[in-house]
């Protein structure tokens, strides 16, 4: 660490003695004119913000880390950035405004600098050392956030996905999976059911492709590992909605079903199961198809 870069610390960490508090109180005035969030964050809660990331910057500071490693290798105040930032994230705040938030500290520091010192040179040096240590914070929170979405997102497609694949029992231990859309959700129709198979104890499960629109390669391979997944776990299966175009498609691709049972309409699976499962009667809480 280079003597102007310890003497600039010095500045700043002087600057920030007893007034901790303060440069918090002013942390928040600035986040307010600079970027108000816009989605209900109480002023309390913007309040432990300022306090918890002004005390990590202060020990930041005084650690003997350099100036340009403090952020990502000082425990307190990357954890503080991150978890600001995560939490405006999943807040739906706006990465502008979470990363305005973490930079906001900056102009309070500077101010406090300039009531310490009226030395021109430091002045000058700790500016430097601020916006450095802050802007390497400001990018920190925006990396965080852009992963944090990132993460929300996938999550909330893999819920949606999972509703849109609902597994329902028709029939005994029969189970059935209506298809709509494409096989984007491959993964979560296999993984969905074949819990379904185990937690029911299902000997039968129907995959209904009517709402599939076409039957490429791709979409024959997802639904032949599926089967084969079915049949480790001791069930049979069963693929419905085989319509004259989907046939046709698939007898041009070369696929070989021939090996999987396949009827043209669910009814028909479905009176295909009943028999596979020696007509065994429904539970009285399961749906009768008719």
């Amino acid at each position: 660490m280079s003597g102007s870069e310890v003497a600039a610390r010095q500045c700043v960490v002087g600057a920030m003695e007893g007034r901790v508090d303060e440069i918090a109180d002013r942390w928040v005035q600035l986040q307010a004119r600079w970027a108000a969030p816009s989605t209900g964050i109480r002023e309390s809660e913007l309040r432990e913000e300022a306090d918890a990331l002004v005390a990590a910057v202060a020990t930041g500071l005084e650690s003997p880390l350099p100036v340009e490693q403090i952020v990502a290798s000082h425990v307190d105040l990357n954890r503080t950035v991150t978890e600001l930032s995560l939490r405006r994230a999943r807040s739906g705040e706006s990465p502008t405004a979470t990363s305005l938030a973490v930079l906001a500290p900056k102009e309070a520091l500077l101010e406090a600098v300039q009531e310490s010192t009226q030395d021109s040179g430091k002045l000058f040096s700790a500016a430097l050392l601020i916006n450095q240590l802050m802007d390497a914070a400001g990018a920190l929170s925006f990396d965080t956030y852009v992963e944090g979405r990132e993460e929300i997102i996938h999550r909330q497609s893999r819920q949606l996905l999972e509703l849109s694949t609902p597994v329902v029992r028709l029939w005994g231990k029969v189970l059935g999976v209506p298809l709509i859309g494409t096989l984007d959700a491959a993964q979560v129709v296999m993984e969905n059911l074949l819990q379904a198979i185990q937690d029911q104890e299902s000997t039968v499960a129907i995959i209904d492709i009517t709402g599939v629109p076409t039957v490429d390669t791709a979409v024959a391979q997802h639904l032949m590992q599926t089967v084969q997944a079915v049949r480790l776990m001791g069930a049979d299966c069963i693929i419905s909605g085989i319509r004259p175009p989907i046939a046709q498609t698939i007898a041009q691709l070369g696929i070989d079903l021939s090996t999987i049972m396949t009827r043209a309409t669910l009814a028909d699976a479905l009176s295909e199961a009943v028999e596979l499962t020696a007509g065994s009667l429904p539970p009285s809480d399961a749906p009768v198809a008719r």
